[in-house]
């Protein structure tokens, strides 16, 4: 069955770094992404919008229900853009997973009540199901370790713990 997850830009900022965008796609989802933020705010770096759209990223388009949902967010938490309102306007309206690896944004799924999925996440429900095997679990989170700190920002500590775990 095909898990729905709404998308936020940043996760796929980080899977470009480590030049592995097609690799969440591998998992049994299928990745939503408001239409408008995948034209505005999927520029940089270079390439990344078409590689999310052959990869499978699917375009959506807003409710009014949605859009005055997102408003709401962009008022109450402080630090939130209106493309990450969206993104958690899509995941709370549909029941559904946010992929996000902002600090605010996470915080702000956490007191809307969705269930928030990041980079280090994804890539172990990859390792968990067995679409990528240990040698490769270990070589991506060591190259999210090489750019941590510049392009990526994910909890050093965490990645060293799988490290030394597997």
């Amino acid at each position: 069955m095909t898990e729905f997850i709404s998308s936020d830009t940043n996760v796929w900022i980080d899977f470009h770094a480590i030049d592995a965008v097609h690799l969440p796609f591998k998992l049994p989802c299928t990745y939503l992404m408001w239409a408008v933020a995948i034209e505005d705010e999927v520029k940089s770096p270079g390439g990344l919008r078409d590689e999310l759209m052959l990869s499978g990223l699917v375009p959506v388009e807003i409710t009014n229900e949605e859009f005055w949902l997102a408003d709401s967010y962009t008022d109450r938490y402080a630090g939130i853009s209106s493309y990450d309102a969206v993104a958690l306007a899509i995941a709370k309206s549909h029941g559904i997973v946010l992929l996000t690896g902002d600090r605010r944004l996470r915080r702000a799924a956490a007191d809307e009540g969705v269930e928030v999925l990041g980079t280090i996440g994804v890539l172990d429900r990859l390792f968990n199901e067995g679409i990528v095997d240990d040698c490769e679990y270990r070589s991506y989170i060591s190259a999210l370790l090489k750019v941590n700190g510049g392009v990526v920002r994910l909890p050093e500590n965490e990645l060293r713990k799988r490290l030394e775990h597997y």
